[in-house]
């Protein structure tokens, strides 16, 4: 179920949290959520932590390429300055961010703003990833999608890393992690077990040659 809300008062903010582990669709319905507020004329920013350059430095990217124009922050506290005149602020892979994000959803949330936060609540390991449980915590909505697990096909929760790397962040893609259900976790790594996954739609080059769509998603920040 998505939990989006919906008659919420305008002149009101809150904090809506996207989680789920990879490939299950997070930033995907966080662009989706950004795009009806920008088509209901509401100024909308969108943020990700620099750390994430995994598609673009412009953009944040969902991993079937649906893009919106970004912003790529260092530190939580940057968020607060960038947005002063959003309606809604949009923050992209929030396990990156330190503890400070929390109190930062919070401030801009007080101030009246729509506040979508989407990110891993779990890391490869099976852990609660950084500040995600305190911002499901003090969220009013929280979604949670689930990926198909690449080895049995059943509800995958867990992002399986299969590569052998230390260290709790490692950014990466399809070479790096598959979808697992509980029963087909094995942390902290283990080998391919399904086929490679192949993300829908054109490359990413093919991607950067093509001019915008429209001017409206342009000018979306």
């Amino acid at each position: 179920m998505i939990n989006e809300p919906s008659l919420a008062p305008r002149e009101f903010g809150w904090i809506e949290v996207v989680c789920g582990g990879m490939f299950s669709g997070k930033t995907e319905e966080l662009i989706r959520r950004a795009k009806r507020a920008h088509i209901a004329g509401q100024h909308v920013v969108v943020v990700k932590p620099s750390l994430d350059k995994r598609y673009s430095d412009e953009e944040v990217v969902s991993h079937n390429e649906t893009a919106l124009p970004s912003i790529l922050v260092d530190t939580a506290d940057q968020i607060v300055l960038l947005t002063s005149n959003a309606k809604v602020v949009c923050i992209d892979e929030a396990q990156f961010f330190d503890d400070r994000v929390v109190d930062v959803a919070n401030t801009l949330a007080n101030d009246g703003k729509r506040v979508i936060v989407a990110g891993l609540d779990m890391d490869s390991e099976g852990r609660p990833f950084g500040p995600m449980p305190n911002l499901l915590a003090v969220a009013e909505y929280v979604t949670k999608l689930h990926a198909v697990c690449a080895e049995s096909g059943t509800m995958a929760h867990y992002s399986q890393r299969i590569i052998e790397k230390e260290g709790k962040v490692l950014v990466g893609e399809y070479d790096a992690y598959e979808p697992r259900a509980r029963h087909c976790f094995r942390p902290p790594h283990d080998k391919r077990r399904g086929k490679p996954i192949k993300p829908f739609g054109n490359s990413n080059a093919e991607r950067s040659n093509k001019q915008p769509a429209n001017q409206e998603q342009k000018e979306l920040t």
